[in-house]
């Protein structure tokens, strides 16, 4: 009797010990103090689409500037050339200050209206002035020619049968504008070339049939100021009293 009951307190105990022993392990450990956050992985990924900047390099250029401004190292940054997104991972207050960068650097490009004039002057005295006007967006690099395409041989082959068939070439002649625009707080930076070329009277020594060409180029950066015309250089014509005045204007566009 007495072996009895001591078996059946031995079982009581061993059943109380394992049932604890079960507790202790389904139940997590506390965390201990001053534990770190989760990892920028544990945080959804966002993604910013740029309005603004439509072009490749744009992209790339804001990517870079948001890099070097040293923000946490374990946020993670990607660009998406092809959808104009740039995707972004880390903590809320990591992604508001992104976001705010975003807002600052994905700015509207203005477009402006940019006119040259050239002014033909003969001894000084006004004889004649040609306007030429031309859209521009800021960052962005347009072309402008006003002239006539010259014919010039530049071989021949025999095509049998006594006949001979020349091969032509055509210059451009006449007045090409090439100009870039940057919007600056302080006013419109321009990069500008004008190339202005025509036929000399005289003929070649090479052949009957080769022109001589006579071509004066102006180019160079200038600063304008917005409806304030800037005179950009002059050019004699040779051989005569004459002389041109070239300047240009540019006028936003709403």
């Amino acid at each position: 009797m007495e072996l009895a009951r001591n078996f059946a307190c031995t079982l009581a105990l061993s059943l109380t010990v394992a049932a604890a022993c079960a507790v202790a392990q389904s139940t997590p450990p506390a965390e201990k103090p001053g534990t770190p956050a989760a990892a920028p992985d544990a945080h959804p990924i966002r993604t910013f689409y740029l309005v603004n900047a439509t072009r490749p390099n744009e992209g790339n250029e804001i990517l870079t500037t948001v890099r070097n401004m040293q923000l946490e190292p374990e946020m993670r940054i990607y660009l998406t050339p092809t959808q104009n997104a740039i995707s972004v991972r880390g903590t809320p207050e990591q992604v508001a200050l992104f976001e705010q960068l975003i807002q600052q650097l994905d700015r509207p490009h203005r477009t402006f209206r940019l006119t040259y004039t050239i002014t033909e002057l003969d001894a000084g005295k006004r004889i004649g002035v040609q306007h030429f006007s031309m859209v521009v967006p800021s960052g962005q690099r347009t072309t402008l020619k006003e002239g006539s395409k010259v014919p010039v041989i530049t071989g021949s082959f025999d095509e049998g049968k006594n006949a001979t068939q020349n091969q032509l070439t055509y210059l451009d002649v006449g007045l090409n504008f090439d100009a870039t625009l940057d919007d600056f707080p302080s006013g419109v930076r321009m990069k500008s070339k004008v190339e202005r070329s025509d036929i000399a009277e005289q003929k070649s020594s090479v052949g009957a049939g080769d022109p001589i060409v006579r071509q004066s180029v102006l180019e160079g950066t200038s600063m304008l100021t917005v409806g304030k015309p800037l005179v950009l250089g002059s050019l004699d014509i040779p051989d005569s009293t004459r002389r041109l005045e070239i300047e240009a204007e540019v006028e936003p566009l709403p």
